[in-house]
């Protein structure tokens, strides 16, 4: 663990691209976090804190594009995105503008602020539109490279940060252009995205003392690189996709998507939140949400070995 939020590792990256760069450009809707501070002081003029407008921040950012600017938007991720849908859908997505679209708080980041700020459903949203690419964020490490890939981008993306400081998976040689890694192999996998491949990770662990022999497979790209993902799970006897989002529409339906379209008949476990329980009013943290959805680790652990009857 380096001891650095995925947000302070993604605006230390861009705060030095921007040094070297004058055309690029942060947009903030009131959102502050220590890493744009210097942001904030150093690059004044490189740095626009629009209000709590979010929807007036993409036609913004979009304008500044369309201008030759290479854009950051920033946000809590529920009001970058369902707040701003039709401006996303028709400036970034039907004219092709590309900007960059920052959310934080993926899942249940915001755990003690209420359905309000959980964002279980932005997967589903943003992958519904063309290019649009989402970059479902798993460790620090890859947070800083997707702000440096970000600046070269040809379409908008949406980077999905979470708010835990989590483990480092990645090396500094990683090359996150595949949108897909193995992170552990195993005769079946778990694919799994954002801060979920950690669960994966501990419940892969769980499995494989019992003698199952379970690997971990990251998507962090959405749309999935299809040729990168079925090579990665090549062999695997059963496959479970793991997320903190609503099942419906998510990161599992994409992952079946992707088997059907290049016919790969294997069973298929999605594990994510369930429509009938709705939307989470309980408290107390993300692990007792996660516990309330049936997504914790041990969970997850008891969900496999049925699957696997």
């Amino acid at each position: 663990m380096n001891n650095i939020t995925q947000r302070d590792s993604f605006w230390n990256k861009v705060y030095d691209l921007a040094k070297e760069n004058k055309d690029i450009i942060v947009l903030s809707a009131d959102m502050g976090a220590p890493s744009l501070d210097k942001f904030r002081t150093d690059l004044s003029a490189q740095f626009v804190n629009v209000g709590i407008a979010e929807q007036n921040a993409i036609l913004i950012a979009s304008g500044l594009a369309k201008e030759g600017k290479r854009v950051f938007v920033y946000a809590i991720a529920p009001f970058i995105t369902f707040r701003c849908l039709e401006q996303i859908r028709v400036n970034n997505s039907m004219m092709k503008i590309p900007i960059t679209i920052v959310g934080v708080g993926a899942g249940f980041g915001y755990e003690d602020s209420g359905p309000t700020h959980h964002m279980i459903e932005d997967i589903a949203l943003m992958r519904s539109m063309p290019d649009i690419v989402i970059n479902s964020i798993s460790d620090s490490t890859m947070a800083a490279a997707v702000a440096e890939m970000s600046t070269r981008m040809k379409k908008a993306n949406y980077v999905r940060l979470d708010r835990l400081v989590l483990p480092t998976l990645y090396g500094q040689e990683e090359d996150f252009s595949k949108g897909v890694a193995i992170l552990r192999p195993g005769d079946i996998y778990i694919a799994a995205t954002g801060s979920m491949v950690h669960v994966a990770l501990e419940a892969a662990e769980k499995l494989n003392k019992s003698g199952v022999n379970v690997g971990v497979v990251d998507v962090y790209t959405i749309p999935i690189n299809e040729k990168n993902f079925v090579e990665a799970i090549d062999g695997s006897k059963k496959l479970i996709a793991l997320e903190e989002h609503f099942v419906s529409g998510g990161f599992g339906g994409a992952i079946c998507e992707v088997l059907q379209d290049n016919a790969v008949t294997i069973p298929v476990k999605r594990i994510g939140l369930s429509m009938d329980q709705g939307y989470c009013y309980k408290y107390g943290g993300r692990d007792v949400i996660r516990q309330h959805y049936g997504i914790d680790a041990d969970s997850v652990v008891q969900k496999i070995n049925e699957f696997l009857k």
